[in-house]
């Protein structure tokens, strides 16, 4: 059975990590929340000149690819920046009205940040521009303290003020190393959110398809019908005219244009962009409206549609990366993406991100660099120089049925099927999101699919998951019982696993479950007639941290444990743990003689000490191996 009595030093005990001084151990703590990827890393060791050179770098990566472009590229991003440049025109002009902005912020807004984005972002596939879900949320949001069509001045510049302070919002976030918050974004949230938003917004085009001048500002299900049931006497009463531009090809708008302008449609009832400005952006800082009693409603815009764009643009961008086998670095994007909308927003442009819908044009076309958002900013430019006329006779309906094609993609209803195979309460989430956004508003939608996010959040942390551990026959491995089927339990050794750090929120819960645990494995032994309790083992490996309520959790469960006359045993706890077990006293209070490296080592010492030793007795390294196959 082995010696008794052999050297303590040959046992290998759960080390207490040596305490580091304050200072080094909450920047080792900062280090790794706001710089998990270590971004300093290429200035050590580096000459000044070279870490002047890797800075400018950082922060323009353009100067770090722009020396190794060739031709072949150019070739490439040429084809591919005119065109997504046929694309974004249209969809530029399309947006912006449904922003309820004049229809030339849509080309402004594909002119000056893609410029900035090309210089800045980290992406090789992202095509930058104006989106629907944004242009949504902004008339949404704006509309309710300001009719653009009482007040077309001072909306527009609540629409460059909620684009300035989206892209302070966004910078900051990308500045300060708090790209973590868009996280609280699910997968589930963007898929009901988006598909939700897609849904009001093609409701939103019943506006132009049916030719009503007068609208609801309102952005759920029931007020888009009642505007619609309401006006059905006002609907235009040319409809061979009307029916001419409907059956355009959606994204024709030369076709519908050159209809309108043949058959004089624009006077016969069907509504067409009109004058568009010639020439580039005019400068519109003097013209955010700091001093505005409407402030707080453009910096509330600003915070919510940057959020929104972030999360769509590097998710977007993260997509392509992976196609090609690349990296893209998420704070870069955040402060190229903020950078542009802080430019925009000086520049008569409204908020920008990277849409999917351009964005996989751009791949598809075959671009190897941003330079295909430089291509495509230089047709826009032109455009704007020269060809604005031509879209005087766009009419609306086309522009509508733009917009439906392209928000007809983000209902995702295979998404859905996959969430609810995978995780129901995903799928709640999702499904949450959508009817918000459709029934209430896309501010509620948000809200609803952010709350019950975090509400599952709460409830993991809350409710932390325990096993029952048995043993795998002929190893000494220790898996769940109910994933392992296989597994056996130890007579007279109960193991118990807990699957998540232990905080304040959680440790009442543990306390009470781990106790239901031994008096249902109790119960069950007595009712089998087999042997009873001596040992209560539990596996802290997924344990990574513990505080002060955690701590006193264990004290009681280890008192509960002593009152039973059983006897408390802890498994492989981690380094932050030990440093909490060892300051507060506890392993002095268990023994540190009764904490195991592995569940199989604890597993080994108590059956020794059922076997052969009284209790009490130290049980060292070489005696639990020579008893190891009891």
């Amino acid at each position: 059975m082995g010696n008794m009595d052999l050297d303590v030093e040959c046992v290998h005990r759960v080390a207490i990590p040596p305490t580091q001084p304050f200072i080094t151990s909450l920047k080792a703590s900062l280090k790794e929340t706001f710089f998990p990827d270590d971004p300093l890393r290429q200035f050590k060791n580096q000459p000044a000149s070279k870490k002047f050179i890797l800075g400018f770098q950082y922060f323009l990566p353009i100067l770090e690819w722009a020396p190794r472009y060739t031709f072949s590229y150019f070739k490439s991003d040429l084809i591919a920046g005119i065109t997504i440049a046929s694309l974004a025109i249209p969809q530029g002009i399309s947006y912006a009205k449904l922003a309820n902005l004049p229809p030339i912020l849509g080309l402004y807004s594909s002119f000056v940040p893609p410029l900035v984005y090309a210089m800045m972002g980290s992406s090789r596939d992202l095509a930058v521009g104006t989106v629907a879900v944004a242009s949504l949320l902004t008339a949404s949001m704006l509309g309710d303290v300001v009719n653009a069509s009482e007040d077309p001045k001072l909306y527009l510049h609540l629409a460059f003020t909620a684009t300035f302070f989206a892209g302070v919002f966004q910078a900051a976030l990308g500045f300060l190393r708090l790209g973590f918050i868009v996280d609280f974004l699910s997968h589930a949230t963007i898929v009901g959110f988006m598909a939700g938003a897609a849904t009001v917004v093609c409701l939103q085009q019943l506006k132009g398809i049916l030719g009503l001048e007068h609208f609801t500002h309102g952005t759920d299900l029931v007020s888009v019908m009642r505007s619609i049931f309401s006006q059905t006497h006002k609907s235009k009463r040319k409809p061979k005219f009307f029916w001419i531009a409907a059956m355009a090809p959606l994204t024709s708008v030369i076709l519908g244009s050159v209809l309108v302008y043949v058959t004089h449609a624009e006077k016969h009832g069907v509504q067409v962009v009109g004058d568009l400005k010639k020439g580039l952006n005019p400068p519109s800082l003097t013209d955010l409206a700091f001093g505005s009693p409407y402030l707080s409603t453009a910096i509330k815009t600003g915070i919510i549609t940057g959020v929104i764009a972030l999360a769509e643009g590097i998710a977007v961008g993260r997509s392509f990366s992976s196609l090609k086998n690349y990296h893209i670095d998420g704070n870069k994007e955040m402060i190229a993406f903020g950078m542009m909308n802080i430019a925009g927003s000086c520049t008569s442009c409204y908020l920008t991100t990277g849409p999917f819908s351009r964005s996989a044009v751009n791949f598809n076309a075959g671009c190897k660099t941003a330079v295909s958002n430089i291509v495509m900013a230089i047709a826009v430019m032109i455009t704007l120089l020269f060809l604005t006329p031509l879209f005087y006779y766009t009419p609306l309906v086309v522009l509508s049925s733009i917009i439906i094609s392209a928000m007809l993609g983000l209902i995702d209803y295979e998404a859905v099927i996959h969430l609810w195979k995978l995780d129901k309460f995903d799928c709640i989430v999702c499904l949450s999101a959508y009817v918000g956004v459709v029934f209430g508003s896309v501010e509620i939608g948000l809200v609803i699919a952010v709350a019950i996010s975090l509400l599952r959040v709460l409830l993991f942390i809350a409710r932390p998951r325990t096993f029952v551990l048995g043993k795998i026959p002929n190893s000494t491995i220790y898996r769940n019982v109910g994933q392992y089927p296989v597994a056996n339990n130890v007579p007279g050794v109960f193991i118990l696993q807990i699957d998540a750090p232990i905080y304040f929120a959680n440790s009442g819960y543990l306390r009470e479950r781990i106790s239901r645990w031994i008096d249902e494995e109790e119960e069950k032994l007595q009712a089998l007639g087999e042997i009873s309790l001596q040992y209560v083992i539990l596996d802290m490996t997924p344990v990574g941290s513990i505080d002060t309520s955690g701590l006193s959790m264990l004290d009681e469960v280890k008192k509960n444990i002593d009152r039973r006359g059983l006897k408390l045993v802890l498994a492989n706890p981690g380094s932050e743990v030990m440093k909490k077990l060892d300051k507060s006293k506890f392993i002095e209070n268990i023994g540190q003689e009764w904490i195991y490296m592995t569940v199989a080592d604890a597993v080994n010492a108590c059956n020794f000490m059922l076997h052969s030793c009284k209790p009490g007795t130290v049980v060292t390294e070489s005696t639990v191996n020579n008893d190891s196959n009891v």
